[in-house]
C-alpha cells in the first residue's frame, strides 16, 4: 500500500468531484453562487470529523485560483499567523493579495490568536475560512464571528458513505489491484461513525490486513482487524467524540461512576474543560430538563466557576455536576416537545399569527383589528383566561408529552387543569 493515506489519495479537487453538502452546494444554493461569482468572502466551516471541510476550503482556493495558506490550530501561534500576513502583504499586487489562510481547529486558538487575524481579515490582506468541530458562536470571539458567514456541513448519509467507498474501490490505483467486493458495510459505518477520512482509512486498512487478490469486505473482518488497531486507527484524536458520547450517555443512564470514569479519562487525556462544561449544559435539558430544573442551573454554575478557576480545580466542578446529573430524575418532554414543533413548522410553514395576538402600535393596525378581543390573562382568575393561542391550522396540537418523573408530570397536570381535553 502507498504511503499516502488512501483518504488523502482521495480527496477531491473540484466540486463536481466533491460528495455530500448539497444544502450549501448544490445548484443555486448560496455558497455555490458565491465560488462561481469568485467574490469569496471569510467563512467557517462547522461540522462533525471527516465530512469535508478541509477539503471543501482547498477546492475553493482551486476554483477562484487564489493563494492558500493552511495552519492547524493545535500546533500553530500568532508568530505562525504574522509570518503568513507579512508574506502576503510583502507580495503585494505580485500575486499575495487577498489569499486564502485556512485554519483547521479554529475553535482552539485563544482569544489573543484569534485577535491576531482581525487587522488582516478587515483590510482584505487575507480570507479566512475557518473550520470547527464546535459552535463557533461559543468558540469564535464576537468580532472575528461577525466578519465570517458561518457554513453548517452535515454528517455524510449512508448513501454518500456508500458512494464514497464505490468510488475509492473503483478509481483508486492501489486498491485497483485488488479485486474488492463490498458485501456488507454496516461495521465500516459505525467504526467510522460517519467520518469518511476515518472510513476509507479504516478499509484501507483492513484490505491490506486481510491480504490477497480477492477481498471480501464484511461486518465480520471489519470488525476484527479496526478493533484489533483501535489506537492507530484513531490516531487523529477523533476517539475524543467516541468518549464525550460516552459520558453522555452515562450521565442519561443514570450512572455517576461510569460517567466519572469518562470525565477523568478526558481530564487525563487533556481536553478543554469548556468543551466538557457545555455538554453537561446540553445534558441538563436535553435529558433532564422539567423532571429536575435545578440540573441547569447547576451545570451552568459549573461553565461559570471553570472560566474563573480553569485546570486543575476545575476539575473538581466537573466532577460535582457530572454526580449531580447522573443521580438527577430524568426527563426529555421539553426536548421532544421542541422537535415537534419544528416538525409542525416545517410541515406548515410561517402561518399567520392570529389577528388578536398581533401588536398594533398603529391606528391602521387598530383599525384592520390587529389586538382586537384580546383577553389580558391577568384579568382572570388564578391569572388565566381561556383564549386561543394557536394559529387555526393547528388549534388543539399538542407538543408536551410528560414523561414519567414526577414533575413532568405535574406540570401535565397543571395544562389539564387549565385547557381540559384540549390538548389530549
Amino acid at each position: 500500500m502507498s504511503a499516502i493515506p488512501l483518504a488523502e489519495r482521495m480527496r477531491p479537487t473540484t466540486l463536481e468531484e466533491y460528495i455530500g453538502q448539497s444544502h450549501i452546494l448544490g445548484e443555486g444554493t448560496g455558497l455555490r453562487k458565491t465560488i462561481s461569482s469568485g467574490n469569496i468572502p471569510s467563512m467557517i466551516f462547522w461540522g462533525p470529523p471527516g465530512v469535508g471541510k478541509t477539503t471543501l476550503a482547498q477546492i475553493i482556493a482551486n476554483t477562484v485560483d487564489r493563494p492558500f495558506y493552511s495552519l492547524s490550530a493545535i500546533n500553530s501561534g500568532v508568530k505562525d499567523i504574522r509570518e503568513i500576513i507579512d508574506k502576503v502583504n510583502s507580495q503585494g499586487l505580485f500575486g499575495g493579495s487577498n489569499a486564502i489562510l485556512f485554519i483547521d481547529e479554529i475553535h482552539r486558538f485563544s482569544k489573543s490568536q484569534q485577535d491576531s487575524l482581525l487587522g488582516a481579515v478587515e483590510k482584505g490582506i487575507i480570507t479566512l475560512i475557518g473550520a470547527t468541530t464546535e459552535n463557533p458562536s461559543f468558540e469564535v470571539i464576537s468580532a472575528l464571528l461577525s466578519r465570517c458567514q458561518v457554513y453548517t456541513l452535515k454528517s455524510h448519509s449512508v448513501e454518500e458513505l456508500t458512494e464514497l467507498l464505490n468510488r475509492a474501490i473503483e478509481k483508486d490505483a492501489e486498491l485497483k489491484k485488488y479485486k474488492v467486493q463490498l458485501k456488507e458495510t454496516s461495521a465500516l459505518f459505525k467504526i467510522s461513525g460517519g467520518d469518511a477520512r476515518k472510513m476509507l482509512n479504516g478499509l484501507e486498512m483492513v484490505i491490506s490486513q486481510i491480504g490477497g487478490a480477492e477481498v471480501e469486505i464484511t461486518d465480520k473482518a471489519v470488525t476484527s482487524v479496526l478493533q484489533q488497531n483501535i489506537a492507530r486507527y484513531d490516531k487523529d484524536g477523533e476517539q475524543h467524540y467516541d468518549i464525550i458520547s460516552a459520558f453522555i450517555k452515562s450521565i442519561r443512564g443514570s450512572d455517576p461512576n461510569a460517567a466519572l470514569y469518562w470525565l477523568a479519562r478526558m481530564v487525563e487525556g487533556g481536553e478543554d474543560p469548556k468543551f466538557i462544561a457545555r455538554r453537561l449544559i446540553i445534558s441538563a435539558s436535553e435529558d433532564i430538563g422539567l423532571a429536575n430544573p435545578n440540573a441547569l442551573m447547576m451545570a451552568n454554575a459549573a461553565f461559570d466557576a471553570i472560566n474563573k478557576i480553569g485546570w486543575p480545580e476545575g476539575r473538581i466542578v466537573l466532577a460535582q455536576a457530572t454526580v449531580y446529573l447522573a443521580s438527577s430524575p430524568k426527563g426529555n418532554g421539553s426536548y421532544m416537545a421542541i422537535k415537534k414543533a419544528q416538525a409542525v413548522v416545517q410541515q406548515t410553514g410561517n402561518l399567520p399569527v392570529p389577528l388578536h395576538l398581533r401588536n398594533a402600535p398603529t391606528k391602521l393596525m387598530k383599525d384592520l383589528g390587529y389586538g382586537e378581543d384580546y383577553k389580558y390573562s391577568h384579568d382572570g382568575a388564578n391569572n388565566f383566561v381561556n383564549q386561543e393561542f394557536m394559529p387555526d391550522e393547528i388549534v388543539g396540537t399538542n407538543f408536551f408529552d410528560a414523561g414519567s418523573s414526577k414533575k413532568e408530570q405535574e406540570i401535565a397536570q397543571t395544562i389539564k387543569n387549565l385547557w381540559g381535553d384540549k390538548y389530549e
